[in-house]
């Protein structure tokens, strides 16, 4: 396969992309575009934000703890009592009587209320730092099945070129042999390797199709097409270019840190509820009472009322209560908290030593992906290189067909790991800013600038 035609079918990758995928559609969606649906359709994140609200109004709860609590109560109550020893007193009562009150309490001194009340503000922070790291954990989830899709067609366009080069040498090898000019070995050969890139690209065909249902599944579309990356791709080192700026980055951003603070935070009131057990509480209370009855006496003479009455009571005061003892549940509940209290401390402690590790990792990812592109750009100028030269070597007959074969096999190889070292760098710095928990849909955007227009 000759150069020109070579460098047609690369620039024809963005359009195997397209085609395959379905319908040509009118334009190619960016990585911010996919992100903005899947953000408004993944079920996951949905979910992740149905639990913040939850945990919103479940914080707002607490502060009824610290307020007021009103009350009306309302009874009707009609008796019928019938005397009948002694004979001479024989009578038959009749009374009804109707109460209404009105009862308020307002807590003056509970400090088991006051640690809920503070859990429950401490509960906003935990929903928030939740919800961050949802909304990172989809940022690089749409951004992983992005360049999965362009990886694999990618590697579907290198295969189907890989057939034309290995066809045409085929048809080569068949009519050298036919002129007498080489062996059947070559043709044989040549037929090996054609039949086995058609079965690359039967699984390189199935990849791409598997990788597009997940990324249609994400976003909720039904075609979902990716813009490609555009050429020549330009890749920016890390910054700041200090490992350990990243570490401290993430130990003061890393929303699961951040939970686990809170987690902490959390503990430490909810001993300081197990040790109000042992204090005194103090209640304000009022209630308006309005009471009615009415008193009938039925005998042998007629009916007679001995009369009906009329009350309206108003009270105020103060309700305390010092506990006393408890079989010992306080003093156990104490115990119970406090050891709770040690393990949020220590998990706490564990997770920034994994967080600080992880950001390592990714950091190091990133520095070791850029220098891997570096290297497979030079491989992929000397791969064409010894490619011309054993196209040039066949021709004169100082190279055999096999060597032509192996030559082509070994460039579009090296241009498969080359475009998927590039994603890999790329999402790598995204994976690198979600390490340090400092990842937001703005830093989707550096990206999106390096896509095709």
């Amino acid at each position: 396969m000759s150069r020109s035609s070579f460098s047609f079918t690369l620039r024809a990758i963005p359009l195997v992309v397209a085609m395959y995928a379905g319908a040509l559609p009118v334009h190619a969606q960016s990585l911010v575009d996919l992100y903005t649906a899947a953000r408004g359709f993944d079920a996951t994140y949905q979910s992740a934000k149905s639990q913040f609200d939850a945990n919103l109004a479940k914080a707002d709860q607490a502060q009824a703890l610290l307020l007021p609590t009103v009350g009306l109560t309302a009874s009707v109550t009609q008796n019928n009592q019938d005397v009948q020893q002694p004979s001479a007193s024989a009578k038959n009562y009749s009374y009804g009587s109707q109460v209404v009150t009105l009862a308020a309490t307002q807590p003056l001194y509970r400090p088991a209320n006051a640690a809920s009340y503070e859990q429950g503000k401490k509960q906003v922070d935990l929903a928030q730092a939740q919800l961050k790291q949802a909304e990172q954990d989809l940022i690089v989830k749409v951004s992983q099945t992005y360049f999965d899709v362009l990886a694999s067609a990618d590697n579907l366009a290198f295969v189907k070129s890989q057939k034309t080069a290995v066809s045409e040498q085929l048809a080569s090898a068949k009519r050298n042999f036919e002129v007498g000019t080489s062996t059947i070995t070559d043709s044989r050969e040549a037929q090996a390797r054609y039949d086995l890139v058609i079965a690359q690209e039967l699984a390189a065909d199935n990849d791409l199709l598997v990788k597009t249902l997940a990324l249609n599944q994400l976003t909720g579309l039904v075609n979902a097409v990716p813009t490609p990356l555009n050429t020549p791709v330009l890749l920016n080192g890390v910054e700041p270019n200090s490992v350990e700026l990243w570490v401290g980055n993430s130990e003061a951003n890393h929303p699961t840190i951040h939970q686990l603070i809170v987690a902490l935070d959390l503990a430490k009131l909810e001993t300081a509820k197990a040790q109000a057990g042992h204090k005194p509480t103090l209640d304000l209370t009022a209630s308006y009472s309005n009471s009615g009855s009415q008193n009938n006496l039925l005998a042998t003479t007629p009916k007679v009322i001995y009369g009906d009455t009329m009350a309206n009571v108003a009270a105020i005061g103060l309700s305390f209560n010092l506990p006393l003892f408890a079989g010992f549940s306080t003093q156990n509940r104490i115990k119970e908290t406090l050891a709770l209290e040690d393990k949020a401390r220590t998990d706490l402690e564990a997770t920034k030593r994994t967080v600080a590790q992880g950001t390592r990792t990714a950091f190091y990812g990133v520095q070791s992906g850029l220098g891997q592109v570096k290297a497979l750009e030079a491989a992929e100028a000397s791969s064409q290189s010894a490619l011309d030269a054993n196209k040039l070597g066949y021709q004169v007959g100082v190279r055999i067909n096999i060597d032509v074969l192996n030559s082509q096999s070994q460039l579009f190889d090296t241009k498969a790991k080359l475009a998927k070292a590039r994603y890999d760098v790329l999402l790598g710095g995204l994976k690198l800013r979600q390490a340090a928990g400092t990842l937001t849909a703005d830093d989707l955007q550096p990206v999106n600038a390096q896509l095709a227009k």
